[in-house]
């Protein structure tokens, strides 16, 4: 047991879990003004939510002795029977069992609560929450085994995601694109604007996600060392290189960077880096981080509106396209000379991981988009998913939640 790396993942697990109020004001401030509470009210009861489900049997699922074939965790760990005070070896061997599950906790939290981006302005609350804890159990906890755990058939064919590029961002992201389709397009869609009704929200968010995001990838060492301080580095330069580059890209196109773009940017950035903040050096960081920027941006700006489909926040377009990408650069730039314990990527001579990187990406898209599919249209056959007419044009605020987020002076 090491007193600093106790500390120091505990921190990380407050960073992580400021994320998801970040997310909550980021989506908040680019949304309808009659939808924002919708949003805060989502992001937030996710946290109470999948809190719970983790304890119960979620965190056995994700990380328990394996049951076969690398698929899935047993109930071994249900209740957290067995999780306490001592260390366990095979993931963090220098801090308490507990400390590591609920730095855990924090990852299952807010990747469901990314999703949000690709439906907000036009689901049914009860619906939504149904589908939030059904997709846990049977989205993420499965892939979080496959990546991470011990028993996982993608860790055991030497997957490199040192942070969730591809258990939170492609999986998140892919299903927020099946969302998109599913639902249809929000009542007015490509015929009004849809502007954001509070962008110092999406800013003030957005600092809040660069912030946690530190605990989020240098956390993931699960220790106080050098591999933290290379993953945090990583992070900071990939960001502020995509950042700047979404700023450089909206200044060539449209004459004037804007906050949105470079606050966007950022997060694109953030997404990209986290699979391989661990892996990289600092100047393959700016790389990641830059092209993050201009992929991202054609997904945008250009694929979107090519195809017409309304992914309101672009979930898909940001933590799918930015996930997918910054997986398959871990496995053009990850160095051993970095991280011992990773692999050459195929500009450092490492064809194998380079492939492995793809499959993944793959294999994961696949699945995500199956199971989201699947679950869709149970729900909606059951509860119906998507708000009537009036309720959306009311706006969720006041139809979902019954409540408004702004007082009306007469």
């Amino acid at each position: 047991m090491n007193a600093g790396d106790t500390a120091w993942v505990l921190m990380s697990t407050v960073l992580v879990f400021v994320m998801t109020p970040g997310l909550a004001f980021f989506y908040g401030g680019l949304v309808r003004r009659k939808n924002v509470l919708s949003i805060l009210m989502q992001c937030f009861i996710i946290m109470c939510a999948i809190s719970l489900q983790w304890v119960l049997y979620g965190y056995s699922l994700a990380f328990g002795p394996d049951t076969g074939w690398g698929i899935i965790g047993g109930l071994d760990w249900a209740g957290l029977k067995g999780v306490g005070g001592a260390p366990n070896g095979d993931y963090a061997a220098t801090i308490p069992h507990l400390v590591f599950m609920i730095f855990q906790a924090m990852f299952a939290i807010i990747t469901p609560a990314l999703i949000i981006g690709a439906f907000a302005e036009r689901v049914k609350f009860s619906s939504f929450l149904v589908l939030t804890i059904l997709w846990a159990t049977l989205v993420y906890d499965p892939l979080a085994h496959w990546v991470w755990s011990t028993g996982g058939w993608m860790r055991r064919l030497g997957a490199l995601d040192f942070a969730g590029g591809i258990v939170v961002h492609v999986s998140s992201g892919i299903s927020a694109l099946v969302m998109a389709l599913l639902l249809g397009k929000r009542i007015g869609y490509a015929s009004e604007p849809f502007r954001p009704h509070n962008l110092p929200f999406t800013v003030l968010g957005g600092a809040l996600l660069w912030f946690g995001w530190f605990g989020f990838n240098a956390g993931s060492a699960l220790a106080a060392n050098e591999l933290a301080a290379n993953a945090f580095v990583t992070t900071n330069t990939a960001t502020a290189a995509a950042g700047f580059a979404w700023a450089l890209i909206e200044w060539r196109i449209h004459g004037a960077p804007t906050v949105l773009g470079t606050v966007t940017g950022a997060v694109a950035g953030l997404v990209a880096i986290t699979p391989a903040c661990g892996f990289v050096s600092p100047l393959s960081s700016i790389v990641i981080g830059a092209a993050a920027s201009a992929i991202c941006y054609m997904a945008i700006a250009v694929v979107k509106a090519k195809l017409g489909y309304d992914d309101s926040l672009d979930a898909f377009g940001v933590h799918g396209v930015g996930g997918a990408w910054g997986t398959i650069a871990t496995g053009l730039l990850a160095e051993k000379a970095v991280n011992s314990a990773g692999a050459d990527g195929l500009f450092f001579g490492g064809l194998h991981q380079f492939l492995v990187q793809l499959a993944l990406v793959g294999v994961t898209v696949l699945y995500a988009a199956v199971v989201t599919f699947v679950l869709f249209k149970v729900i909606d056959a059951l509860l119906g998913m998507k708000v009537d007419k009036k309720s959306e044009i009311l706006g969720l605020d006041l139809s979902q939640q019954c409540e408004s987020a702004y007082t009306v002076v007469e």
